[in-house]
């Protein structure tokens, strides 16, 4: 199918963001952003520093987001790629340590240029003029106030995409309330029920409670995934789950907790795709320095068959 000029998502869909601006919300909560800033607590690392006088502890970014690159993107669900390309914005720095992170790159290092809130307002406007059927927002967390104040410049350029919030899950409860209203839709990957797993391989043993409270808030705000006509998503949840080696106790028990405790009717992308890589060839992380076996992708698929989840088709 050729590339679509304007989608029908853009001719039906009014993001949630454009209400909050008419309603004062959004300036609202770039006001309470930008003082949460002065002692930062908007991730789950709780490192409560001036960020306006320092970088965080953890992510090493400061007053300004730093962006590493931005095109349109194709190697994300069909839903969100569409024809035209998902319009993919890579923030430096993640908040989360995974030994094993495919992007450790753009995410573990400091290979970013510094932007402005007036250059990633441009930069958003930039992927809109390009077709992207959204905006697709690619480790936030620890930049989610910064993302604040560039949305409310894009808006008066002329911005009307869904806004996508493709994260770890690993947000604080501060930052979900600060993007309720905001995001429309939450693209979070759930990685571990078993917290000593999350302190190995994360750096984070908390990981398992804040990512299973954090989906269940997601899903309040914007609910199931929802397509258009032509199969692109405009608002809701999808959880992404990576099927790591030698843990498919944690696949089996994150399948079944969203489809118990979030919705029966979730959007769930079960990933194959796992190969060692940044750290995870060392000794210490022996047991995922290899790759899945056909019996452990066939054992994660029927369990999402059992757990009642949707079959989706992702390609």
């Amino acid at each position: 199918m050729p590339a679509l000029s304007i989608n029908s998502v853009q001719k039906k869909y009014l993001p949630r963001y454009l209400q909050a601006h008419r309603t004062g919300m959004l300036k609202e909560k770039i006001q309470r952003g930008r003082k949460l800033l002065e002692n930062c607590r908007l991730c789950p690392r709780n490192c409560e520093v001036n960020r306006y006088e320092k970088p965080g502890k953890i992510c090493q970014i400061g007053h300004f987001a730093k962006v590493s690159n931005h095109f349109p993107h194709f190697g994300e669900e069909f839903c969100l790629t569409g024809f035209n390309g998902s319009g993919t914005i890579f923030f430096i720095s993640c908040n989360l340590r995974c030994v094993f992170c495919q992007n450790w790159d753009i995410s573990n290092s400091q290979n970013g240029r510094e932007v402005q809130p007036e250059e990633l307002a441009n930069i958003m406007m930039d992927l809109q003029d390009r077709g992207c059927h959204n905006i697709n927002l690619v480790t936030p967390s620890h930049v989610a106030v910064q993302i604040l104040e560039a949305l409310e410049i894009a808006i008066n350029l002329g911005l009307c995409l869904p806004l996508v919030y493709n994260t770890s899950a690993y947000d604080s409860e501060i930052s979900l309330e600060l993007l309720d209203g905001i995001i429309d839709i939450y693209l979070p990957d759930f990685k571990f029920w078993n917290p000593k797993s999350a302190k190995l391989f994360l750096n984070a043993q908390d990981y398992p409670e804040i990512a299973t409270r954090n989906l269940k808030n997601m899903h309040c705000q914007v609910g199931n995934l929802k397509s258009d006509s032509n199969g692109i998503a405009y608002k809701g949840l999808l959880i992404r789950h990576l099927v790591m080696p030698g843990q498919l106790d944690d696949t089996k028990l994150i399948l079944n907790f969203i489809a118990n405790e979030i919705s029966i009717e979730s959007a769930v992308n079960v990933m194959f795709q796992y190969h060692p890589e940044y750290k995870a060839s060392s000794a210490k992380y022996e047991s995922i320095n290899r790759l899945l076996t056909k019996s452990e992708r066939v054992s994660a698929l029927e369990y999402k068959t059992h757990s009642g989840l949707p079959d989706y088709s992702w390609s």
